[in-house]
């Protein structure tokens, strides 16, 4: 068929020669084929595509993500206001929507993809999978397989949205104070909402260890207080006055306390005292329904590998065993030469003159210092590193209030439109666990260049939302453990023999996870054992030992991903390093690393070798 313009060039060519009678026409020309229909979007974009849309799921589920990533303005300035639903259903429709989004996933052609897509493809649907199948075999605790207990001493918003609301909320408006009154009301809900699943979860015969209850109890009596004491009320009333920000906050946020948040933590307090006759001592999964299956699927999760319980075993030993070789030599050479390495790094640990003073004036001194310190080492990142992180890094102490069962140290990322740096939060319960040799290797994994270097390059970089806000724990968490080797390889402790002590403790504290994590969970080891066993390796003091293991009981597995991280880490360094030799440039290997984002190992391990491919030519 001719198209409406080749139709009026035929007419017009007709009229033209209607005088001539004789004129025999032309034939007309052959039809061209109809136009190829549009081609439809490349797997490429489709994918980009169904990556933001997995993430607009996460923020529409999630609005304390909202916050943290600093989005809670403009379309989605309602979540300021709310806190997540934590109750059954809430769980049910989660786990619904993971099966539906591993189902896009697979909808889309992994062999069409190219470049950086392939890498993101691999890298979220891995953790997708996972937790699909986890969600298929147990009922019980969150979403796929690391968090069997609902409530612990570790796990529950009675700890976590205090330090929310405190340190993720920002309040520069009447409106944002008033939101945060919004989310106290919702956080009463919220919290009535997990007992009952923990509740739900006790029929299911998921009962947390009895120490583990204990450690809940003791830090929600804590948290149940006057409110003239509570921080709930506090933080918001010292955050107006700061803003200069008219009304009764204080009052406002007392009375919410008193008649909402207070009795919905009465019940969640009475409903672990309840169950608490019922909690047996094991520390480990194993014992629990299903619990050989849910450790070896968490292991899988957290080291994004296969290796059993028992290979990790065997790495965490042999680890112990050649780093204690390094501090045995370092030890006697500083006069400490009696008694096992454990041993003499526990005398070091007692030596008052490695200490702060107790007291909050040294602690905010200690903080200094950790802070010249990150100074220091942001001028030799260019000798390292391509890319460079924009975002500030804060050092801040955990909020007394949930300090007892929290972990020495951990990292909030900064906020995408930068309105909150990162923030690197340390533990000072007690400074003696903190003696001033260990804490240079602690700041170099939670601060730069460890986990803040890592983040904040992934938030600034050419990523899909969902990948740039995404954390995997072998990834970073392995990436931070090498950034502690790092440091020492950049000689910082050239003169400071004493401080290297603290960076070989630190790698021996992880080898250690490895065998006392894999010993309570796959091997039923108790409480007392994991604990003589972890400070026998990294002569930790018995209390950190124990805040460490109970921490381990009730997220099994991720201990775990520290050390097989790094190893990982080291392993595709060396092997770039041989297959390019002189071509070697440790800031390519970094920014190759770093800038694809958050990752399995086994796709690192692809990446690496596409980065070796590309630099040999």
């Amino acid at each position: 068929m001719h198209s409406r313009r080749q139709l009026l060039l035929t007419a017009g060519a007709a009229l033209a020669l209607a005088g001539c009678a004789t004129a025999t026409p032309a034939p007309l020309p052959p039809a061209p084929p109809p136009p190829a229909p549009p081609t439809g979007p490349s797997a490429n974009e489709k994918l980009a595509k169904l990556l933001d849309a997995f993430f607009e799921e996460a923020l529409d589920d999630s609005p304390e993500l909202v916050t943290q990533l600093g989005l809670d303005k403009g379309a989605r300035a309602d979540a300021k206001r709310r806190l997540s639903d934590a109750s059954v259903a809430d769980l049910e429709r989660d786990r619904a929507r993971t099966a539906d989004q591993l189902a896009r996933m697979k909808a889309i052609d992994r062999a069409q993809l190219t470049g950086m897509s392939a890498i993101n493809y691999d890298a979220v649907i891995f953790g997708i999978a996972n937790t699909d199948e986890a969600n298929r075999r147990f009922k019980y605790g969150s979403e796929g397989a690391g968090f069997p207990y609902v409530l612990s001493q570790l796990s529950g918003s009675y700890r976590s949205t205090p330090d929310f609301l405190g340190n993720q909320h920002v309040i520069e408006t009447k409106d944002d104070a008033d939101a945060y009154l919004s989310r106290l009301e919702a956080y009463a809900v919220q919290m009535d909402q997990e007992t009952e699943r923990a509740r739900r979860d006790v029929g299911l015969g998921m009962i947390p260890p009895d120490f583990a209850i204990d450690g809940a109890l003791a830090q929600m009596n804590n948290l149940r207080t006057t409110p003239d004491r509570s921080p709930l009320a506090s933080q918001l009333v010292a955050k107006v006055k700061d803003k200069q920000i008219a009304g009764d906050y204080g009052a406002f946020a007392s009375k919410i306390y008193l008649e909402k948040v207070r009795p919905a933590l009465e019940r969640q307090i009475a409903f672990m005292t309840e169950i608490r006759p019922r909690a047996v001592y094991d520390a480990g999964i194993g014992g629990r329904p299903d619990g050989e299956a849910y450790y070896a699927l968490a292991l899988r999760n957290s080291t994004t590998t296969t290796l059993s319980a028992a290979e990790i075993h065997q790495i965490g030993l042999e680890q112990a065993r050649e780093l204690s070789e390094r501090a045995d030599t370092i030890l006697k050479a500083q006069g400490y030469s009696k008694g096992s390495v454990g041993a003499r790094i526990q005398a070091l640990y007692k030596d008052k003159k490695y200490h702060y003073a107790n007291t909050d004036p040294a602690k905010e001194k200690l903080i200094a210092d950790l802070n010249l310190q990150v100074q220091a080492m942001a001028k030799r990142l260019p000798e390292y590193f391509g890319a460079l992180p924009k975002a500030p890094l804060d050092i801040k102490r955990v909020p007394k209030f949930i300090e007892a069962g929290a972990p020495g140290g951990y990292y909030n990322q900064a906020t995408l439109d930068g309105s909150r740096p990162g923030i690197y939060w340390i533990n000072l319960r007690d400074t003696a666990e903190y003696p001033t040799w260990s804490l240079p290797t602690l700041t170099y994994h939670e601060g730069l260049p460890g986990h803040h270097l890592q983040l904040t390059l992934q938030q600034e970089a050419d990523l899909p939302m969902l990948r740039r806000a995404s954390f995997l724990s072998a990834y970073g968490e392995g990436w931070a453990l090498y950034a502690e080797k790092l440091a020492q390889e950049m000689g910082v402790y050239a003169d400071d023999p004493i401080a290297e002590i603290g960076y070989l403790q630190s790698s021996l504290f992880r080898s250690g996870r490895l065998v006392v994590d894999t010993g309570m969970h796959a091997m039923g080891w108790s409480r007392e054992k994991a604990i003589a066993t972890m400070t026998s390796i990294d002569g930790s003091p018995t209390s950190a030992a124990a805040t460490e293991i109970e921490r381990y009981s009730v997220w099994p597995g991720q201990a775990c991903s520290y050390m097989v991280g790094k190893l990982t880490w080291l392993r595709l360094r060396d092997k770039a390093r041989a297959a390019l030799g002189p071509r070697f440039d440790i800031r390519k290997f970094h920014d190759a690393g770093l800038l694809s984002g958050a990752m399995p190992l086994t796709v690192l391990e692809a990446v690496i070798d596409t980065y070796i491919a590309t630099n040999k030519a």
